[in-house]
């Protein structure tokens, strides 16, 4: 959401996730992808930074980079907002409770 402290959650997102995938919800609220994706860039460098601004492309390229990553313990971390994690769920289908 623009209104959070981005730069912020951001920065401390930084020093334990290897690569980040930037996408939005459908909140009007949510910051666009483009404007996210150059703070994160600001953040973790251009190397690590990816913008999808559909939902669902973005948490299947995020699985591809994990699986790309080929070690124990690589994941996908899905944050953000509520409104971001109850749309995944979705996707999943998992109704949000």
């Amino acid at each position: 959401m623009r209104e959070k402290d981005v730069r912020g959650i951001l920065a401390e997102l930084e020093p334990v996730l290897q690569e980040v995938v930037i996408t939005a919800n459908s909140s009007p609220r949510a910051m666009d992808p483009d404007e996210l994706g150059a703070l994160a860039v600001e953040v973790f460098g251009s190397g690590r930074v990816s913008v999808e601004p559909l939902l669902r492309a973005a948490v299947e390229q995020a699985r591809e980079l994990a699986e790309e990553g080929g070690e124990s313990g690589v994941g996908v971390v899905v944050t953000g907002s509520v409104v971001t994690a109850g749309e995944v769920r979705a996707l999943f289908g998992r109704e949000p409770a």
